[in-house]
């Protein structure tokens, strides 16, 4: 039984020394609780004890403790007051002892100097004998030393370092690791707790008053369950315990006795794994301890502690890293890592919903960096990624549940939405990147916005890679995979209407989220991203017909229609006939996580990035529109001021500054991530590679008939490939390092193959991609210039194929296809020019036109020159129009009555600058140079004189006046360089024609031709200073035009009136070679329906198809005509008006010779 003795408060030494021990019942000392700092901390040093020892489970668990233990506190208590009583009385006894000993303490202190009264320690004694000798102090030196022998003896006993046993020892840490006493004392310490009732329980069982092992719970769960004053929280105080223990690990490990080290060391991780163990049955069952400063906003109080293990120097756009309470070294991963599933599911779920809820509406320039590296860290833990994926926000369920709902309220949602990128209103981050960063930009310095650029491009990047790095530290345990890929295949179900040009934002997740999973996805393919790698034969194709994850039903196939992939798969497959077989199938078949990784990045892409590079380029078309928009109104305001006005121009401002920040901020996140293109261009990269290895490889010809592996993939996999590359070829430097080799061996062999592709639409945009390509317009023009001339597929199939395209963009298919094809070709024509330059292409192009003279080169000219005729006409209307423009704009008063959005639609044409009829005719001017046998032949070359007289009529004729403007470069008419080139196309034809047909040809055109027309032009060629040998040999075609258009008017006169069976039908004029269409029975001329048949393969009589090949010729008839004509011959030289040169042209003879410039109709019947 010990006894405490408590002295004066006004001590003296003898009174501090005593107060350093207690006095047994046997008269024995021993240590007191209450020694000072210094003396503990003999055994003190740095260094962290390892736990290696374990809490016992089942009966000897916490929580059955606990509640075994609160049973008995009431029986001891009773037990503990009798045994109290008794004690007393031999406490006194000992107390009188004490008094007797402090008496002769007291007498000696008399004797001791004062300096010596306010040392601690021997040491400092001798370092005090030692200072007074030098301080010649006789007087106190003496006084110490004529102490008697006797009394000396006690002073060493005062003052000599006691020998503690374990038990002291033990008794000794665990007070300062659990705060609590079991003696009720009047420490300073306000978090020291007096345990009475267990002092009392261990009393009435004949314990000594000393803390132990063996206490040690019984303690903890008395101190958790009382309502004590100044007591730490519950969650604090277990924290607490383990980071005192953790400081006395430290301390222990420079104990010098091993024995007793390790003793301590025992204790000490017993300490710490019960503070552990009871903080999951805190933060598990909340309510099962007191806690009068509970946290009313039930936020986990594990998270600053998580936030503050994973906390950096830096963890925000200018902020701070979180500060506040700090987790005990090892705590947070004894916590996790030591622990069962059912204990922490309710904690780790708590902590889920915690960290979504931070960043939930976080921007870019947020906080967002410790919620996720506190979410990385946690599901380092076995626990942490179970309890992720097994939460029921993992994937929220229910009928309602779409894209933006699936964004906002799943627990990686809101991780993935953080975004610099704009998004709708009511989801819109905080702080708001475009008015932090781009506010006022057209007014900022440069460096101000590279700043930006570079912040932002920094930091989304950052939270690419942690995403990334938690969905792959997901998908390395198997345990975890499936929830992996079912989340994401949920992610690209629930949102596959953001591949519609217009997205609901309130049902689909934002272009922020898709952006950034196109860019973890990309993270994720990097281990198979090469394409010369064995890897990619993993990718199965059949995954897009059994691959249970992703719906690819929907999706429009390369070439290849519903039905037909139906039949295909019940062929191959004969027992997934039924929707129940395919199902099987579906599930039996197991994909390599390449495969499924493969096709749900092409995916993601489509929705993701892809759509973001659609959604900028919209986005920098209203930019320009209200620029538009803007300038108009202006000059509007100046010339007349208006309050409507005024208001109008007010917004504009405001709506041009909000696009320009969206714009930027695009720019800021995608435009600048040249490490997030390169990704999509290696992907894409794999992508081709792998479609063309569906069919052999990179080789030419294709084979005849396309291989439904490939014809069943989806479509937006190759126009993917194209947009892409669109994109990046406008960014300077985009391509820098990439190879280009596999995507132009692509384009070549499936731009003119609609056997393969059938959208050609998608097969227009492999040509802007190689226009953009073009040398003088890519960034790195050595780069792409070995593309076009030293390409070996290139120099072999480009040219053809791009002719042929040209002739196939005709029919599209689509409502829209007759202006469509004008920007197609337009395209087209550009890079045939720049080819045309390029000998080995020149050569190329040559030897096609030798070849396939009655083939696809004389279609290509029969659409070259339709176009160069429509457009033209459309060119000289729209100048007509603009003159009209600017004659309403100039009577200010009555363009202000009307209304602003008539007005606005009337200057839309004003600021137009398209010309596509300079390039057609630039195209025929160039090319008949060196080819021309194919404008010669009987089917064209009427059609290539009407053309030109048409084109001359208007640039010379007595309308031309019309044509002028005030500035006609700006809206980008030359009608100089036009005549020059129409001239260039009747010398080179005229050059080239050695059978003296085309000027015949050219007088056969009844409605613009005109021999006045030669010679005005040639007169306006003088004056614009055309070289003289062009004019000289324009004027002799004209000669040779007058006399073959006099000749014709004899024919025509010898010929009369001509039967009209003799007429071809469509043309009226007489046939030369009549020819019976086989499904109709009519009968034509041969060039005339071969003329058609250029534009349209069909019997124009009743719309079946039809071939040169499938004509009919009609001898008989032919004969007939013959005959006629030679009747009509020795007609007219019976009556005397015959002559030697009467050899009538039969095909000259006509009813009516006017016709339409494109050869098709009589224009009088």
């Amino acid at each position: 039984m010990v006894a405490r003795y408590n002295p004066d408060p006004r001590k003296s030494l003898s009174e501090k020394y005593s107060d350093h021990y207690t006095i047994t019942a046997s008269g024995e000392t021993c240590e007191r609780g209450r020694r000072n700092q210094e003396s503990e901390d003999d055994f003190i040093e740095s260094e962290e004890v390892s736990r290696n020892t374990e809490v016992p489970n089942e009966e000897t668990s916490p929580s059955f403790r606990c509640n075994k233990w609160k049973r008995r506190n009431d029986d001891g208590f009773n037990n503990a007051v009798g045994l109290i009583t008794e004690s007393l009385k031999e406490i006194s006894k000992d107390l009188s002892q004490g008094i007797k000993f402090d008496m002769k303490i007291n007498e000696l202190s008399e004797k001791i100097p004062p300096e010596i009264l306010k040392m601690t320690s021997l040491s400092q004694l001798e370092k005090f004998k030692a200072l007074t000798k030098i301080r010649s102090d006789p007087i106190h030196v003496q006084n110490f030393w004529q102490i008697e022998e006797g009394d000396q003896e006690i002073m060493a006993t005062i003052t000599a370092k006691p020998q503690r046993s374990p038990e002291e020892i033990e008794d000794i840490i665990l007070r300062k690791i659990f705060l609590v006493t079991l003696i009720d004392s009047m420490g300073n310490d306000t978090r020291v707790v007096y345990l009475e009732m267990t002092a009392a329980e261990i009393l009435s069982e004949g314990g000594e008053l000393r803390l132990s092992r063996d206490l040690m719970e019984r303690v903890l769960v008395d101190r958790l369950s009382g309502n004590f004053t100044s007591a730490e929280p519950p969650f604090q105080y277990l924290v607490g315990i383990y980071r005192r223990a953790y400081e006395e690990g430290k301390k222990i490990a420079n104990m010098k006795d091993k024995s007793v080290r390790s003793q301590m060391e025992l204790v000490v991780n017993q300490a710490k794994k019960l503070a552990v163990s009871y903080c999951r049955i805190h933060l598990g069952n909340p309510d099962m301890f007191p806690d009068s400063q509970r946290d009313k906003s039930n936020v986990s109080p594990l998270l600053p502690l998580i936030f503050s293990e994973v906390s950096s120097s830096i963890d925000t756009f200018g902020g701070s890293s979180g500060g506040g309470a700090s987790s005990p070294p090892g705590f947070l991963e004894e916590l996790f890592r030591d622990s069962d599933y059912d204990s922490m599911e309710a904690i780790l779920k708590q902590l889920y919903e915690d960290l979504r809820g931070t960043v939930l509406k976080c921007s870019a320039l947020g906080n967002f960096q410790q919620p996720l590296r506190a979410l990385m860290y946690l599901i380092s833990f076995p626990v942490g990624a179970k309890a992720l994926v097994n939460h029921q926000w993992w994937i929220p369920k229910g009928v309602f549940i779409n894209g933006r709902a699936i964004e906002m309220t799943s627990i990686l949602g809101p991780f993935f939405h953080i975004s610099a990128l704009p998004d709708q209103n009511f989801y819109k981050s905080q702080p708001d990147v475009g008015e932090q960063c781009f506010m006022d930009s057209s007014t900022r310095r440069p460096a101000d916005l590279l700043s930006s650029f570079a912040t932002i491009k920094t930091v989304m990047n950052n939270l690419y890679d942690g995403l990334a790095e938690i969905l792959r530290s997901l998908l390395k345990n198997t345990s975890t995979r499936e929830n992996v890929l079912q989340y994401i295949a949920e992610v690209i179900n629930k949102n596959a209407s953001r591949a519609h040009i217009q997205v609901d934002p309130l049902s689909s997740a934002s272009s922020g989220m898709f952006v950034n999973l196109s860019a973890v996805m990309l993270r994720l393919c990097e281990p198979f991203l090469d394409a010369n790698s064995t890897k990619k034969d993993k990718i199965d194709p059949k995954y897009v017909f059994y691959g249970s994850r992703l719906d690819f039903k929907e999706l429009t196939a390369l070439h290849a229609s519903s039905e037909e992939v139906t039949e295909w798969l019940n062929k191959n497959n004969p027992n997934s006939a039924s929707s129940s077989g395919q199902q099987s199938q579906r599930e039996s078949t197991n994909y390599s996580f390449i495969c499924e990784c493969f096709f749900m990045t092409a995916r993601v892409l489509n929705l993701g990035l892809l759509k973001a590079f659609s959604d900028f380029k919209h986005l920098v078309q209203d930019i320009s529109r209200c620029e538009d928009s803007l300038s108009t109104l202006k000059t509007m305001q100046e010339q007349t001021p208006s309050p409507r006005v005024a208001q109008e121009i007010v917004r504009l401002e405001k709506e041009i500054e909000t696009f320009t920040q969206e714009k930027l901020c695009y720019e800021a996140q995608i435009l600048r991530d040249g490490g997030l293109l390169q990704q999509a261009l290696s992907f894409y990269q794999l992508m081709v590679v792998w479609l063309v290895s569906r069919i052999g490889g990179f080789k030419m010809p294709l084979p005849q008939s396309c291989p439904m592996e490939f014809a069943c993939m989806p479509e937006h996999f190759v126009e993917d490939v194209m947009e892409l590359l669109i994109f990046a070829s406008r960014i300077p430097r985009a391509l820098d390092g990439v190879k280009l080799d596999d995507f132009m061996n692509f384009i070549i062999m499936f731009m003119a193959s609609p056997e393969y592709i059938r959208n050609p639409y998608l097969r227009a945009k492999m040509v802007e991609v190689l226009n953009c390509w073009m040398p003088h317009r890519s960034g790195s023009s050595s780069v792409t210039s070995s593309l076009f001339e030293g390409h070996q597929l290139s120099v072999q199939y480009l040219v053809r194929n791009l002719l042929k395209l040209y002739v196939d963009i005709e029919f599209t298919g689509s409502h829209t296809q007759f202006y469509d094809k004008f920007n197609i070709r337009h395209n087209i024509a550009e890079l045939l020019e720049y080819l045309w330059q390029v000998p080995v292409h020149q050569n190329a192009w040559k030897q096609i036109a030798k070849e396939e003279e009655k083939g696809v080169y004389l279609n290509f000219l029969n659409f070259l020159i339709n176009d160069s005729i429509f457009l033209l006409d459309e060119s000289l209307n729209k100048i007509l129009e603009l003159k009209e423009l600017e004659a309403e704009m100039s009577n200010t008063a009555e363009w202000e009555q009307r209304t602003a959005q008539e007005r606005q639609e009337r200057t839309r044409l004003y600021h137009s600058q398209e010309n596509l009829a300079m390039e057609d005719v630039s195209m025929l001017a160039f090319t008949t140079e060196q080819i021309t046998a194919p404008f010669l032949l009987p089917e064209m070359v009427e059609r290539v004189g009407s053309m030109l007289n048409y084109f001359l009529l208007q640039l010379v004729g007595p309308q031309r006046k019309s044509l002028s403007l005030k500035d006609p470069e700006k809206y980008e008419f030359r009608p100089k360089q036009l005549l020059k080139q129409i001239v260039n196309i009747y010398v080179n034809l005229a050059r080239g024609d050695h059978d003296n047909i085309f000027p015949s040809a050219i007088t056969k055109d009844g409605r613009s031709y005109n021999d006045q027309l030669f010679t005005e032009a040639a007169n306006v060629l003088r004056r614009i200073g055309e070289d003289p040998r062009t004019i000289q040999a324009f004027e002799d075609l004209g000669k040779k035009t007058k006399s073959a258009a006099s000749e014709a008017m004899d024919a025509e006169a010898i010929l009369g009136d001509i039967p009209d069976e003799f007429l071809d039908p469509i043309q009226y004029t007489l046939m030369k070679d009549p020819v019976r269409l086989p499904s109709s029975g009519i009968t034509v001329d041969r060039p005339v329906i071969q003329r058609h048949l250029l534009s349209d393969a069909t019997d124009p009589f009743n719309r079946s198809h039809l071939t040169p090949d499938m004509l009919i010729p009609d001898t008989e008839l032919k004969q007939k005509i013959e005959e006629f004509v030679r009747s009509q011959q020795r007609k007219q030289q019976q009556q005397g008006h015959g002559g030697e040169d009467n050899n009538i042209n039969i095909q000259s003879g006509s009813k009516s010779s006017i016709q339409s410039p494109d050869g098709t109709r009589p224009l009088i019947d």
